[in-house]
């Protein structure tokens, strides 16, 4: 009876399962504001998170030149709708969701994200809102604060193993948040002040480098138990 009753309580532990979160420009797709400045020459349009940490001091920068030169919502989404994914991309994803489960946290938007999501077979996105107003962008909405740190804690308190990939300065929080934090295409600058993080460059070797932190991530789990 002991011994059938050890087996139970055995059987009913909770089980860590992992689960990868990805940004999405510049891990999986270009850089969306990169391809409006080349198509709308506006040199200004091309700085990203891989320059400036501080997001809303972007992103108010970014409503500044729209609204300076005029563009509207429509003149964006006419862009997004001749990106594609980045070279192997949607493959390398495709392959990924094959043995895990995956998240995209991203500081695009709704209004911008579709076109790229259809591309990439629909994965899970979390990101923010724009206010339009008569195809004017005039302001944007936060889902939340530090939304990419705070959705990998919550994993984390699911029960999950995190395994996060991101190029970018707001990516970082993520990264520091997760069990396993990896850079991917991060610009130099990015890579000499987090040098704590493993940097690739091709998705052969993210690949391996998730399929390892997996593994060994549970069978440390393992081990603890």
């Amino acid at each position: 009876m002991a011994r059938q009753l050890r087996e139970l309580l055995e059987d009913s532990r909770p089980v860590k399962q992992s689960i990868v979160t990805l940004d999405m420009e510049g891990v999986l797709t270009p850089e969306i504001w990169i391809a409006v400045a080349e198509k709308t020459r506006i040199p200004e349009l091309r700085y990203t998170t891989r320059d400036e940490p501080d997001y809303d001091k972007l992103m108010r920068g970014r409503l500044e030149i729209l609204d300076r030169h005029g563009l509207r919502l429509s003149d964006i989404q006419e862009v997004i709708g001749s990106l594609k994914p980045l070279a192997g991309g949607k493959e390398f994803l495709d392959e990924l969701r094959s043995f895990t489960q995956v998240i995209i946290l991203s500081d695009t938007f709704e209004q911008f994200a579709n076109p790229l999501l259809r591309q990439l077979n629909w994965p899970t996105l979390l990101c923010h809102r724009l206010v339009v107003e008569n195809d004017r962008i005039v302001d944007y909405k936060l889902r939340i604060p530090e939304q990419k740190q705070r959705a990998v804690a919550a994993l984390r308190l699911l029960n999950y193993h995190v395994i996060a990939a991101g190029d970018s300065f707001n990516d970082t929080a993520m990264l520091m948040e997760a069990n396993v934090g990896f850079l991917f295409h991060a610009p130099q600058n990015v890579k000499d002040q987090f040098r704590q993080f493993t940097a690739v460059d091709d998705y052969r070797s993210l690949l391996t480098l998730i399929r390892s932190a997996a593994s060994a991530l549970e069978l440390a789990a393992e081990t603890c138990d």
